[in-house]
């Protein structure tokens, strides 16, 4: 007679895939934006009218990023998100209208936190082998194709 080994009984919830962006779900890359700005200084008078009028509409259509403003005495205003992946954008806010400062929020609010790469000059598709009938140019036809 066989002895059983106890088995652990495989529930129907544990077959279910984890959610991931684009798959029933998705997950909002940042977790906390803070907004930086002097009391005095006139460069920051523009976010803080944004601040005033505008920032708590931001944090009712986003309750999944963190919202902090800080004072921050003789210094530029600034915004920085900061994302899942542990990364954060720095904005410099001295130069923006309200609503400047209102697309650089939807910027990070948008963005994924991940390193800009440049791919200017690079080669968009690389491929591992090369291909098997080489390159192909009209230049190098003998003859040209008669209708």
């Amino acid at each position: 007679m066989a002895t059983r080994f106890p088995t652990k009984p495989i529930l129907r919830a544990s077959l279910r895939t984890k959610p991931s962006n684009g798959h029933e779900s998705f997950i909002p890359q940042i977790r906390k934006m803070v907004f930086e700005y002097c009391e005095t200084w006139p460069t920051s008078r523009n976010l803080r009218t944004y601040i005033q009028n505008q920032l708590e509409v931001v944090a009712r259509q986003n309750p999944h990023v963190e919202i902090v403003v800080m004072p921050r005495p003789h210094r530029e205003p600034i915004v920085r998100g900061m994302y899942l992946n542990s990364r954060d954008k720095v904005i410099d806010l001295k130069e923006f209208e309200v609503t400047g400062i209102q697309k650089k929020v939807e910027l990070l609010l948008d963005a994924s936190g991940a390193k800009i790469k440049h791919i200017k000059g690079s080669h968009v598709v690389e491929s591992t082998t090369e291909a098997t009938r080489g390159i192909w140019s009209g230049l190098h036809v003998e003859s040209t194709f008669k209708i």
